[in-house]
This record gives C-alpha cells, structure tokens and sequence, in this order.
C-alpha cells in the first residue's frame, strides 16, 4: 500500500472567543455557501474552503484521509488554530485504488 495521513480533530469549545470564531474555522476547511439579499436579488456565492482545493476521503465529521503530499499545507491551516484544537494524525496505507481517490477530487 501507498501511505497516506488520517487527521482527526476537535475543536476545544472554551479557547474560541466566541461562536463566530468557531464558525470561521469551519468555514475556512470546508466552505461555506454565502447568501447576500439586495433590493435587486438574492445571490448566493459558495467560499471554497481549503478541503475543496486538497483531495480527502471524509472517514467521520472530523476525520478525514489525505495524501502525504499535502500534509505541510494542512499542518499549515491547523497550526493557525493550535491553541483552539486537538489534532491527531496518524499515518495510514492505502491501496491502489484509495490512492487514486486521493489524486483527484475529495470524496464525501
């Protein structure tokens, strides 16, 4: 098998300043649909969040398999909240054709 890094978070409720704040680093891993109504419509704008951009096999809510090539750039998004989180990563195999998951687009 090829490895590859399983990341399992929890987000430390008490050490966010407020619910907004904890809103904002689910919305920057995951995304978030965006609606702005104005006298002239309803527009909705989808915010891609970093999972959106790194290919993952989702394993539970915050659990979720990625390729060990993208382990610096995720490590980079939770060093930003280490004060905020819990963080365990472990490294995994994965065969062919989970690999191959992982090369192109994320899987939920």
């Amino acid at each position: 098998g090829q490895e590859a890094i399983l990341i399992s978070f929890d987000t430390v409720r008490e050490n966010f300043r407020s619910a907004s704040e904890r809103n904002r680093f689910y919305w920057k891993l995951h995304g978030r649909k965006q609606v702005v109504t104005k006298k002239s419509g309803r527009y909705e704008y989808n915010r891609e969040g970093l999972l959106k951009e790194i290919p993952h096999i989702k394993v539970a809510n915050s659990v979720f398999i990625i390729a060990m090539e993208h382990m610096k750039r995720m490590m980079k998004f939770f060093d930003e909240w280490e004060d905020k989180i819990e963080l365990k990563t472990f490294p995994v195999l994965l065969d062919e054709m989970e690999m191959r998951k992982l090369k192109e687009v994320e899987i939920e």
